[in-house]
């Protein structure tokens, strides 16, 4: 008995992202898989009496976004005032006062998004917002989530008065006077680590086992809405993944999860045995548990990525959180136990001490298939470029990170001579290497097309002030990187990341055909129908 399709999508401008049949115009879905991609006329000839038949008229049809690091867990809280886009201190500083009016008996001044260059100097203090603060605490992320901004009442809550206070969420910055300035660095390694998390949870409303929950829940949603199929959940703790499997038994997980979790410095070396255990514990296509996340450096605005040379005006060049020879005995250790690593590196010597702890694996181990990521790739050297694809690591990139709007502060700091290779996703692809596209939520709009805009133009979401446009993509890579490049990452090139028959029918229609739309219009361009192993999890008109 010939069994029908139960989904047809036709009438497609279809990219396949399978160079084998590049573009279609219908596919057929059976149960989870894709069973067909074809001509109309041939996959049409397929439907029996219990067949749906979605037509999209011209518009395009892709694989499903495989989002490759994206933070649901953290971002965003809705909690917190919103301080992206705020231009100037004083625009912070308004926002905080129409938080407070709409909040007035909240605990604490929770607050997401500033950027360093709405900041004089680049670096926040407390006293720029105490006045404003009316004497309640506050906690600031920056944009990049990788400091914290605490006011007066904030540093007393935390018990930071004097030079030699810790905290375990980072490293209080303190001046001159050995009085701490309310700058507080180094929290996506050590505030996100089990330890600091617990610290936070004890403390700030915000991060209650509940509210995170609600943070997940809401994330998730968002994902299917904007066509996220696969999502890689960056750092976590082994006590986090109890949020998603309630995802997934409330059914909320409408979306494919990897979740990696994170080893610092300061962690326990039985974590690793920990680790391995939980991979083997999840390991399934809808919830994944197993890469290690790691941080070889920091970030370039404050002046803590690591780089080769001094900063342009800076007189420091940043330090590794690993010795090159901890890091490398580290990676073998991972690799022992069947372990991926996706290691932040922005720096281009943070990226270089990667690279280099690589190929003593690969010196060490032999030939290996470990796809180890590098995530970010920021500031990287040109002696560097080849070597990713020479030694099998992946790039992990972000391209809406390069957007003009969110880079002086970066720009300033590394300098006219190194912009060259500022995200150089151009040359890193030319050049063989695997590019792992994402959004970095929140650090970044969780909406693909966003990325997708910002791949292909390096402009400001006007259209304006494009830079570094040597390092553009073409639309085909662009997706790709979104698509077949993730699932590659993370082994999984094998069932999702391009429409094969046989392969997961994770599958996403647009608004528009990308290849009729100009720029500009990929940002107006919206997802219509999202299904993960051929159940439509989101879908408006069609």
């Amino acid at each position: 008995m010939t069994q029908h399709p139960d989904l047809i999508i036709r009438d497609g401008a279809i990219r396949t992202i399978d160079p084998a049949h590049p573009r279609a115009e219908a596919i057929a879905v059976t149960g989870e898989r894709i069973t067909a991609v074809g001509t109309n006329e041939e996959i049409t000839a397929l439907a029996g009496p219990g067949t749906e038949t979605i037509g999209v008229g011209g518009r395009t049809v892709m694989p499903g976004v495989v989002d490759a690091h994206n933070h649901i867990r953290l971002g965003a809280n809705t909690r917190a005032v919103q301080l992206a886009g705020a231009e100037t201190l004083d625009e912070i500083r308004a926002r905080i006062a129409a938080h407070i009016a709409a909040h007035p008996d909240a605990d604490w001044i929770e607050g997401e998004g500033w950027n360093y260059a709405a900041i004089p100097g680049g670096t926040p203090t407390a006293a720029m917002i105490d006045e404003v603060c009316q004497g309640r605490p506050a906690w600031l992320f920056s944009y990049d989530v990788h400091t914290v901004w605490l006011n007066g009442a904030g540093l007393r809550r935390w018990g930071i008065h004097a030079q030699g206070d810790t905290v375990p969420f980072g490293r209080p910055e303190y001046g001159p006077d050995r009085r701490p300035t309310g700058f507080v660095r180094d929290f996506a390694v050590l505030g996100i680590h089990p330890i600091g998390q617990r610290a936070l949870e004890a403390v700030l409303p915000g991060y209650g086992k509940d509210a995170q929950y609600e943070r997940v829940v809401e994330n998730l949603r968002a994902a299917a809405r904007f066509g996220i199929t696969t999502i890689v959940e960056p750092q976590n703790g082994i006590g986090d993944i109890a949020l998603f499997q309630r995802a997934r038994e409330e059914g909320e997980l409408r979306s494919r999860l990897v979740a990696a979790l994170m080893f610092s410095p300061e962690s326990d070396p039985d974590d690793l045995d920990r680790f391995t255990e939980a991979k083997r514990a999840f390991d399934d296509d809808r919830l994944r548990v197993g890469p290690v996340k790691l941080y070889i450096d920091d970030v370039v605005e404050p002046h803590t990525a690591a780089l080769l040379a001094p900063y342009h005006n800076h007189p420091g060049h940043g330090e590794t959180f690993w010795a090159p020879s901890e890091f490398a005995d580290l990676l073998l250790r991972l690799e022992r136990r069947g372990l991926q690593a996706f290691t932040h590196a922005t720096g281009d010597r943070g990226i270089r001490t990667v690279l280099d702890a690589v190929a003593h694996a690969r010196e060490v181990h032999g030939p290996r298939d470990a796809r180890h990521q590098i995530v970010h790739v920021e500031c990287l050297h040109p002696d560097d470029i080849g070597r990713f694809a020479e030694l099998g690591v992946v790039a992990c990139m972000q391209p809406r990170h390069a957007g003009p709007d969110l880079v002086a502060e970066w720009r300033e700091n590394i300098g006219p001579e190194r912009e060259r290779l500022a995200w150089a996703m151009r040359s890193l692809a030319d050049a063989g290497a695997v590019l792992a596209f994402s959004s970095d939520w929140n650090v970044g709009e969780m909406d693909p097309m966003v990325g997708i805009y910002s791949a292909l133009t390096r402009a400001d979401l006007t259209g304006q002030h494009a830079w570094n446009v040597a390092e553009t993509l073409d639309l085909d890579r662009t997706l790709r990187a979104y698509t077949a490049g993730s699932a590659h990452s993370i082994f999984a090139e094998g069932d999702r990341g391009t429409l094969t028959p046989g392969r997961y029918a994770d599958v996403i229609t647009l608004s528009n055909d990308l290849d009729e739309t100009e720029p500009l219009g990929i940002l107006e361009t919206s997802v219509e129908l999202t299904v993960t192993g051929g159940e439509i999890v989101h879908r408006t008109r069609l």
